[in-house]
């Protein structure tokens, strides 16, 4: 795990749980289901294909104008919102059945890879406090972003952001 990363998660005054789930480098959907006792849901807010810009050609290694999965979605558990996370995707980067479930609504990322038994590590870039925006009614968030790196190329960027309030105190 990168060092700054654990460092600035240290020094952040919240929650032991949202500590956990912000600092694993594995499932948050399955986290969310040990910690509430109750399903975790994936709510699809949005899903789209666009065009992939300089940024993303370059992250993606991919041509710019490459179709690029642009997917936000909601977790849910015990009816309580806990995640609003963001992800995109190289399409012609995805091994073809993750390709097909990624492209199907609120199947968590987490749950593709491990159904298809993809090998993959998360490269976290970086993690930070808002205190001035609100998110499922809390007034300060706290945003990770990281990449999904398969035979190393990067095959998601994922963006979370996590309310800051006693929904954690589970």
């Amino acid at each position: 795990m990168d060092s700054e990363f654990l460092a600035k998660l240290k020094g952040f005054r919240i929650p032991t749980c949202l500590r956990v789930c912000a600092g694993t480098d594995g499932s948050v959907t399955f986290l969310l289901e040990i910690m509430t006792g109750h399903p975790t849901t994936v709510v699809t807010e949005y899903q789209h294909i666009t065009p992939a810009d300089e940024w993303m050609a370059q992250m993606f290694k991919v041509e710019v104008g490459a179709d690029i999965n642009d997917r936000v979605v909601t977790l849910t558990a015990g009816e309580v919102s806990y995640v609003y996370a963001r992800s995109l995707s190289a399409i012609e980067k995805m091994p073809p059945g993750v390709k097909c479930d990624m492209m199907k609504a609120d199947i968590p990322i987490g749950r593709i890879l491990r159904d298809h038994n993809i090998e993959t590590r998360r490269d976290f870039e970086d993690i930070e406090l808002h205190k001035e925006e609100s998110l499922f009614g809390a007034r300060s968030v706290l945003s990770r972003s990281y990449k999904i790196v398969h035979h190393n190329g990067v095959l998601m960027w994922i963006n979370e952001r996590f309310p800051i309030d006693d929904r954690w105190l589970l």
